[in-house]
């Protein structure tokens, strides 16, 4: 994938459609400093809009992704097998989520056992205090990530 042809591919066919960069943003709910970003190639679009940005370009997803309008390059069918990697890769990414926000949330019970365990000296109860004190925050932290992998993981392209 060539992210400066599909850039251009999204600024032509825009053109095309007559099209301003702030009424696309608006018809795919995001900001027109995003659209100017994917017409120069400084990032991609998300998965989650791609769908609707085909739709409004009046393209399939292999064209976008081919960053242009020959046939040659992928074949129709490519279009589903293109939409399943894309989900795949978002799984991945909610999995990846999940791991770890139960790695920061294990983190922080840790961190709340070992405050209990330690006490005597006055090193010791600002050790205690400052492990404490960072056991619920990562706690907290690991269930909002845990939290965010489960509701993504609904969302469909």
């Amino acid at each position: 994938m060539d992210q400066i042809a599909i850039g251009r591919f999204i600024f032509k066919k825009r053109k095309e459609r007559n099209l301003t960069q702030e009424q696309l943003a608006e018809r795919l709910g995001v900001s027109n400093k995003t659209i100017s970003k994917w017409e120069t190639g400084k990032c991609m679009p998300d998965y989650s809009i791609i769908r609707p940005l085909c739709q409004e370009l009046n393209i399939t997803l292999a064209e976008l992704l081919d960053g242009g309008e020959d046939e040659k390059s992928i074949h129709p069918y490519d279009h589903q097998r293109i939409l399943k990697m894309m989900k795949e890769a978002r799984d991945l990414k909610n999995k990846k989520f999940m791991l770890i926000g139960i790695v920061v949330s294990l983190s922080g019970i840790v961190f709340l056992i070992f405050s209990q365990f330690i006490g005597g000296t006055d090193m010791q109860e600002i050790l205690s205090g400052f492990a404490f004190g960072i056991s619920f925050p990562l706690m907290l932290l690991g269930m909002i990530l845990i939290i965010r992998s489960k509701c993504r993981k609904g969302k469909d392209l």
